[in-house]
This record gives structure tokens, C-alpha cells and sequence, in this order.
């Protein structure tokens, strides 16, 4: 497939922000590696009772509706097969690019045919045994790295479920994919993921330039110390001093509040969350991503 020479498509508003594709590269390495120990965890090899063990840590509840921890340990492992199983695939000649934002706007269309896709997979690729779902893991993992380090044309696109894309900037979709359900698997089985710093600074200013993008404005500063810093919401626009309307939280809460894994009055209410001024309430324009 030839290399695609169109530019993604951007909503009217600041310049759409760049990653960098090789340190895209390494951070999708690298949390793709700490996906795979928190994966392996569910599995205590050699130990008595470890199977049985195992399989109760498949079947926990997730915050993810009916999903267990099987079903998001499968999704985990069609974000990491998605690029490999679909890089060459045809792209139409002359077709539009996606930008990252309008994939993220994108996904509060999809929350049905994910499910069912993910519930299929789950009880196919990985329906066996804890160490069966861990081998099926790796295989998606050792594929997408093999991926990773092969050189790809810079303006080389793929198809995605919303529209196509180009290579570099899927990529960073599967940063924010992989933060937010890596945070998923955390939450469900009660430990620290330790995501790579490069990938959740990814997550973070991608879902704040998502917001921004859905509710273009000035007159509300977000800021996610220490990653990213922006203006929305429309009215009138902040030009010196302390802005009149700032909110302000850490990358975690924020990729949770902005994905609907949390409510703004729970962040306010753990003192995660700090909003001044009179627009300040940004509750009505969240969750960002479905």
C-alpha cells in the first residue's frame, strides 16, 4: 500500500499537537511490557491452588459494565493486535485522514459493537486457562513490538474503525488505549500498574485535546500538571494574569473523569479536583471519549 499524502482533518481551533513518533514508538514498547507483567500476575506458576487462584482473578468484576477481568485482558489484546493485523491493509485512494481528536470524539459511537467484539474474543482466543489467556497475550504483545521495530513509510495510513488513519497517530491512540484499561486492570484487581510516564503524558494531552476540540473556547484553563495545559469552553478569552475559570487535577483522575470511569462531583469530593471561577463546571461536556 502506498503511503497516504493527505493531512488528518482538524476541527477550526489550535494547531493540532504532534507526537513524536519515535518516542510514540518507545512508549507503546514500554507500556506494552508493563501490560504484560500485570497480565502474567494472573498467573503464579508452580504454586498450589495457583490455577484456581487465577481463575477467580479472571472472573473479577471490572468498572467496565459486564466485563470481567477476561473480557479486559482480551480487549487489551485486540488493542495490541490492531495495528499488526491491519498495517497494508487498502486504504481508499483520496480518502480523508482521521485526526486523533476526531478518533477520540469517534468512540462514544462504538461502546456496543466493542462489546460485542470483545465478549466473542473473549470467549475464543482467550476462553482457556490463566496461562493460556497469558501465552495468547504475549503472542499479541511480541507481534506488536516485532511491528514496532520495523521501519514504516512517515506518511504510511491504515484503516481504523472510524475512518482511516495515519500510522503515527494510531499509534497514539493505542497509548491512551492502553493507559486507560492498563488503569482498568489496576482498579479491578486491587495493585499498581506502573504505566510508562511518556505514555500517560500521551493519554493525558490527547483526552485534553479532545475536550477542548468538542468545546472550543478561551474562557476555561485546564490544566493536568505536569502534562498539558488548555484553553475551552466558549466566552470571553483569558489574555493576562490568573485566569478567571481554571481547572485543575493530576493525569490519573483526569484520564478517569475524562473517559467516565469517575463523576465530577467524586473528584471534588476527594479534593482531585479543583475548579474556580463561574464556567468552570465542565461536568455537562464529560465524559470526552465513550
Amino acid at each position: 500500500m502506498p503511503p497516504a499524502d493527505r493531512s488528518p482533518r482538524d476541527r477550526k481551533g489550535p494547531r493540532a499537537r504532534s507526537y513524536d513518533p519515535a518516542r510514540t514508538r518507545a512508549a507503546l514498547a514500554a507500556q506494552t511490557e508493563v501490560l504484560r507483567t500485570a497480565v502474567h500476575s494472573l498467573c503464579a506458576d508452580g504454586a498450589d491452588g495457583a490455577d484456581d487462584a487465577a481463575e477467580a482473578l479472571l472472573a473479577r468484576p471490572t468498572r467496565l459494565g459486564g466485563w470481567r477481568v477476561r473480557e479486559l485482558v482480551a480487549h487489551l489484546g485486540f488493542v495490541l493486535d490492531w495495528v499488526p493485523k491491519n498495517l497494508g491493509a487498502d486504504v481508499p485512494a483520496g480518502a480523508e485522514l482521521l485526526s486523533l481528536t476526531s478518533w477520540v470524539t469517534g468512540t462514544r459511537s462504538a461502546a456496543a459493537d466493542i462489546d460485542e467484539g470483545v465478549r466473542g474474543h473473549a470467549a475464543d482466543a482467550f476462553g482457556g486457562s490463566a496461562a493460556q489467556v497469558a501465552a495468547e497475550f504475549d503472542r499479541a504483545a511480541d507481534l506488536l513490538l516485532k511491528t514496532l521495530a520495523e521501519e514504516h513509510p512517515p506518511g504510511l495510513a491504515l484503516p481504523t474503525r472510524y475512518g482511516p488513519m495515519l500510522l503515527s497517530d494510531f499509534l497514539v491512540t493505542r497509548l491512551l488505549e492502553t493507559v486507560v484499561h492498563g488503569d482498568d486492570l489496576a482498579d479491578a484487581l486491587g495493585a499498581e500498574i506502573p504505566h510508562d510516564r511518556q505514555a500517560l503524558a500521551a493519554a493525558t494531552r490527547l483526552l485534553a485535546d479532545a475536550l477542548a476540540a468538542q468545546a472550543p473556547g478561551g474562557s476555561v484553563e485546564l490544566r493536568i500538571p505536569p502534562f498539558a495545559v488548555v484553553q475551552c469552553v466558549a466566552g470571553p478569552r483569558h489574555t493576562r494574569g490568573t485566569p478567571p475559570n481554571v481547572v485543575e487535577t493530576a493525569p490519573l483522575p483526569w484520564i478517569r473523569l475524562a473517559t467516565g470511569r469517575v463523576a465530577w462531583a467524586e473528584l471534588l469530593d476527594v479534593a482531585q479536583l479543583t475548579a474556580s471561577g463561574e464556567r468552570s463546571d465542565l461536568s455537562s461536556l464529560l465524559p470526552v471519549m465513550g
